[in-house]
């Protein structure tokens, strides 16, 4: 069963969260790392701007200690402060977590689009490490049902405020009209394009883009009606903005107090906004400290969309019915995942055993007519299948009930199927509020 182990903007603020964020390109090694730490069977990162959870499957008893000591050895932070910040879900809580994510529940931002696309991009990562199996792959590709299905079924991502369009809001809202207001973005990512596509929407006419890579920075610019800036050319640049957007993905600050102290003498009193949506960070805290500074970051804009959620209430309700409802689904398949081996063996067993009785009292018989030999095997394969029915009855039971181990290890003992025979596990597709059938048993012909 998974075990998940993570903070998020509800459990730690920004300057903690910030600090055990995994870059992008770090990933791929890390979960490789996890993978291979004792008692870990599978793995898998999620990291974003909001949150960083380790998912795994592993005995939920060493997953506490094992999982703090991995990211206080990766990331800069103390086992001590994970302790402060930090939520751990097993099993059931695991699994609903999963799907909350993934479907925009747990989002500051509830119904807001680009965490599905997170959550897939750190499964494919996992899955390049060679970090997943099969209970955290059917996990995922349920998560991704489940989202798929909140969104269709609910209003839940109707109008959805993004943390970008937030932080426009909160320009507008500094403002009033943005229409001749000049605006700097740095960075040329994901956040930094919606940001400039919402600027755009609310009426900014003058857009500039500062990036390393001059090249990104002018393909945004361009798509915008704006013009790209070099990146040695940034505080020059600040000179003349009104609003600084910063949301690059460099591992430390860009902008520092110093920075922002040479601009405020340069501008002679003029004011400007930083709004901040990276993380880590881009501009240092204390930058807010400097006359005629004003500094916004991820906090101050999670206050603002709590509001986004007052208009959502009945339709949050209906979305957390179908997360119930999946997760009792998906807990129903990881549970038919201990008994699936014994009753496939068991199966196995009583053909083979059946087809060898056949075939030794076979000569005793004399000739048979085709006819004459089909009846004997389904009389054969009746007889199995109605031997088969309590003892299926029985592991069905114990899959669904806890403490039905003892019941499974009893049943083998009975047939003799000792140590567990590895086998194929059932697949935990869209509709597979996992049934185990019975082998059907065939009509019997009449033969003449």
């Amino acid at each position: 069963m998974p075990v998940l182990y993570g903070m998020n903007h509800t459990s730690a603020p920004l300057m903690v969260r910030e600090r055990v964020a995994f870059p992008e390109q770090e990933i791929l090694e890390a979960v490789a790392r996890l993978r291979r730490t004792a008692g870990v069977e599978e793995a898998l990162i999620l990291s974003t701007c909001n949150r960083t959870e380790l998912i795994v499957s592993m005995h939920p008893g060493e997953a506490p200690g094992t999982l703090a000591r991995f990211l206080a050895s990766e990331r800069p932070i103390t086992e001590e402060e994970l302790e402060r910040h930090c939520y751990l879900y097993r099993d059931e809580q695991a699994v609903r977590h999963v799907f909350r994510t993934a479907a925009s529940l747990d989002s500051m931002v509830v119904g807001e689009a680009q965490i599905l696309g997170q959550v897939k991009e750190a499964h494919a990562l996992a899955g390049r490490a060679g970090a997943l199996g099969a209970v955290l792959d059917a996990l995922c590709r349920r998560a991704f049902m489940v989202a798929k299905k909140v969104r269709s079924e609910t209003g839940i991502s109707r109008n959805p405020v993004s943390i970008a369009y937030a932080a426009v809001g909160l320009a507008r809202d500094i403002f009033g009209g943005l229409e001749d207001k000049m605006v700097l973005i740095v960075g040329a990512g994901k956040m930094a394009r919606l940001a400039a596509q919402h600027l755009i929407g609310h009426g900014v006419r003058r857009v500039a883009v500062a990036n390393r890579s001059f090249q990104h920075a002018d393909e945004l610019a361009r798509g915008l009606g704006g013009r790209a800036v070099p990146f040695d050319r940034l505080f020059e640049e600040m000179e003349r903005a009104d609003i600084v957007i910063a949301s690059t993905a460099a591992p430390h600050t860009v902008i520092q107090r110093d920075d922002a102290q040479r601009l405020s003498r340069a501008r002679r009193g003029r004011p400007i906004f930083f709004i901040d949506i990276a993380v880590p960070r881009d501009v240092d805290p204390t930058v807010n400290e400097v006359d005629n500074v004003y500094l916004y970051d991820l906090d101050d804009l999670q206050k603002m969309v709590r509001s986004n959620l007052d208009g959502r209430r009945q339709e949050l309700l209906s979305a957390e019915a179908i997360i119930e409802r999946e997760t009792s689904a998906f807990l129903a398949w990881t549970k038919s995942l201990q008994v699936a081996p014994t009753i496939i063996e068991l199966r196995r067993r009583l053909h083979d055993m059946a087809g060898q009785e056949l075939a030794r009292f076979h000569g005793r018989l004399g000739p048979l007519t085709s006819s004459q030999e089909e009846a004997l095997r389904q009389m054969a394969e009746s007889l199995v299948n109605k031997m088969l029915h309590p003892p299926m009855l029985a592991l069905k039971r114990a899959a669904a009930q806890s403490g039905g181990g003892q019941r499974v290890k009893l049943i083998r003992e009975i047939f003799g199927i000792d140590p567990a025979t590895p086998s194929s596990i059932p697949d935990a597709g869209e509709d597979s509020a996992v049934e185990l059938r019975d082998t059907p048993e065939p009509e019997p012909k009449v033969h003449r």
